[in-house]
């Protein structure tokens, strides 16, 4: 209980020296120049070394007063930090930026948003959807929401689940241009796929105990797996999109029973495309970051919340 309070005169002995006067810190301090001089006094007994000199009209530091002064902002900086990085964890709040596929976003995340931002009312969530690849480490969004592959990069992956991919065409496209019966004869069809570049190049099928990737082509691509299903639908084109875009589709009653219909699954891979959401990580991660991050977790697959 007699130990001084070395924070506050810290923060007193700063204000000395960016007053440049004992009269102008104690106006600031709501104390008087005498209450002020004491401070400083204490501080260069115990440190033993004069901190300030007066000229004819105000104190200068002395060397050793520049050290100290250094010192003090930075150790009061670490304080002011750490206090706000754990009133955040308390109480998360602030705004973070999210992004998410178009169909998946808009059948599975949006939905939960109100039930997170009730659970944290002071954290704003900006949405974006688009198949489109978004910029998390040059801090163009907060949070992103993939499928498949992750490439190699220093983000924070945290896996949320998993889907299949299925091979499909309407039965009035087929019957104009005929079943392709293996995946080679898809040289001779229209192949409607994604416009940006993914990890994996072309489309995967297994053949006779070997796993390849087919380059494919079409005169249409999208952005998003809703059109590609959507012109498949209409009888454009063979597409290959996520089981969850096609399982969508039929739920919001968009397309009669066959309206689309499986191909080549003798040589699916039965490749699994795990979904993850991936973010900046470490110890300085924002608490409404985090939370938004386990909460995800916790709808998608039930897990519990990481450290």
């Amino acid at each position: 209980m007699d130990r001084p309070d070395r924070t506050g005169e810290m923060a007193a002995f700063l204000k000395v020296a960016c007053a440049g006067s004992l009269s102008g810190a104690a106006r600031e301090l709501g104390l008087t120049p005498s209450a002020v001089s004491r401070i400083l006094a204490r501080i260069e007994a115990r440190l033993g070394v004069r901190l300030m000199v007066r000229t004819t009209r105000q104190l200068r530091l002395t060397e050793e007063g520049e050290a100290y002064a250094r010192a003090a902002r930075r150790i009061l900086a670490d304080i002011d930090e750490t206090e706000a990085a754990l009133a955040d964890r308390a109480n998360p709040r602030g705004r973070i930026r999210v992004s998410a596929s178009m169909a998946h976003g808009r059948l599975v995340i949006v939905p939960l948003l109100g039930e997170f931002v009730a659970r944290y009312p002071d954290i704003e969530v900006e949405m974006e959807l688009s198949d489109e690849i978004a910029d998390v480490l040059g801090g163009r969004v907060d949070v992103a929401i993939r499928f498949g592959p992750l490439a190699d990069s220093p983000l924070t992956a945290r896996r949320l689940g998993e889907t299949g991919r299925t091979v499909i065409a309407a039965p009035s496209y087929l019957a104009r241009h005929g079943t392709p019966r293996v995946p080679a004869d898809l040289a001779d069809h229209n192949c409607l796929d994604f416009s940006f570049r993914r990890i994996e190049p072309g489309w995967p099928f297994r053949e006779d105990g070997r796993d390849y990737m087919l380059a494919v082509r079409g005169n249409i691509t999208a952005n998003n797996g809703e059109t590609l299903v959507q012109l498949a639908a209409q009888g454009v084109g063979i597409t290959r999109v996520g089981n969850f875009h096609i399982d969508e589709a039929h739920a919001r009653g968009e397309f009669p029973s066959g309206a689309l219909v499986p191909l080549l699954e003798a040589f699916n891979p039965q490749d699994r495309e795990s979904i993850h959401a991936v973010f900046v990580g470490g110890a300085t991660t924002p608490a409404r970051l985090r939370v938004f991050v386990d909460f995800l977790a916790e709808k998608l697959r039930g897990a519990p919340p990481e450290g």
